[in-house]
């Protein structure tokens, strides 16, 4: 059987035809900036994108990395959500490596941060307290598209409480589908965006930071500074300038297989399934106790992996089809009807 695996969309494999241009990839050396296909990358990203510049990073972690790095100094403060990957999955490497304290406060039911409650957290300017300067927000956050007019509200606030505004968009192309707009709506309102290239688009490896040409120049030293100056990279880079050519669109497809994989689950009495109006590419799963690891076996002894646990997020993207929901929603099915039977 194919295997079908739904703990993310990281897991992409590349297409033949994606490591055909990879093979032909002109290259140079990129950190001396003679690397044609990285330039090609960061010309293409930045006018998708409305920004100024852009530079390719290794992953979206390091591409946050150096958006915290430029927007702020040691001793300064940014603001994010208590869920957010930049706070939460990242290692703490703003607060390790450049002296940056995060304040973390609770997402929104739409993935949004309540700006009335960011405001409450801003530090007066006050030797006691950290500076506060960015706030950062994540769109898709958990699988969610952002209301565009809150975007815009979120400028109106960054410019009045004299913040920088940061996007991590390791997913902002699923929210740019989802809306139906161009990405550069999305991200028009922001000094900085991070574009993961790796998960639903399919590229094996990085992420490109866009922003103000003068961000991005401070970002390409700090990049250096962090180890990821990389030599004839072009070959990854041409990976991601395929994705960003042949697999923008077809994200809808993995927008309803989502859709219908929470239908069909839905149909099971025993879990409960969670999916907003806003979701794009992600189901939630809440499976009753002690059940999990019997679930995820059974599961995998039918080539589907899910992860660990009883709150589990199911991920679909390219290398699931629409064929392969219903096989999913049946091992589902039949993993507790045998339950619910006593077998």
């Amino acid at each position: 059987m194919k295997p079908i695996d739904l703990r993310s969309d990281t897991v992409t494999l590349p297409s033949e035809a994606m490591r055909q241009v990879m093979a032909n990839a002109k290259v140079g050396d990129d950190v001396y900036g003679e690397d044609p296909t990285v330039n090609r990358l960061e010309a293409l990203t930045a006018e998708m994108t409305g920004m100024d510049d852009a530079l390719f990073v290794s992953s979206g972690t390091q591409g946050n990395l150096l958006a915290l790095l430029v927007h702020c100094e040691r001793g300064d403060e940014y603001i994010a959500g208590q869920q957010a990957h930049n706070y939460k999955y990242e290692g703490g490497g703003a607060a390790i490596l450049g002296g940056i304290q995060p304040q973390p406060i609770d997402f929104s039911a739409d993935g949004s941060l309540d700006l009335n409650k960011v405001r409450a957290y801003i530090k007066p300017d006050d030797s006691h307290y950290a500076r506060t300067k960015l706030l950062s927000l994540e769109n898709t956050q958990g699988g969610k598209a952002l209301p565009m007019s809150y975007l815009q509200q979120a400028r109106e606030f960054a410019n009045e409480q004299r913040l920088g505004l940061h996007l991590d968009g390791a997913r902002v192309f699923n929210a740019a589908i989802f809306h139906r707009v161009s990405v550069a709506e999305i991200t028009k309102p922001f000094d900085t965006a991070s574009l993961c290239l790796s998960k639903g688009l399919g590229a094996p490896v990085g992420s490109v930071l866009c922003g103000r040409r003068e961000l991005i120049n401070k970002a390409r030293r700090w990049r250096k500074v962090v180890g990821g100056g990389m030599r004839q990279a072009g070959i990854l880079a041409a990976a991601g300038i395929y994705a960003l050519e042949n697999n923008l669109d077809r994200l809808t497809e993995d927008h309803q297989n989502a859709a219908d994989l929470a239908q069909g689950l839905e149909k099971i009495a025993a879990i409960r399934v969670l999916r907003e109006e806003n979701q794009t590419n992600m189901v939630f799963v809440q499976v009753p106790p002690g059940t999990a690891e019997e679930l995820k076996a059974h599961l995998k002894a039918q080539q589907i992996i899910i992860p660990t646990g009883t709150n589990l997020r199911l991920v679909t993207h390219l290398d699931i089809s629409g064929v392969d929901i219903p096989r999913i929603v049946e091992a589902f099915t039949r993993f507790f009807v045998t339950i619910q039977n006593g077998c």
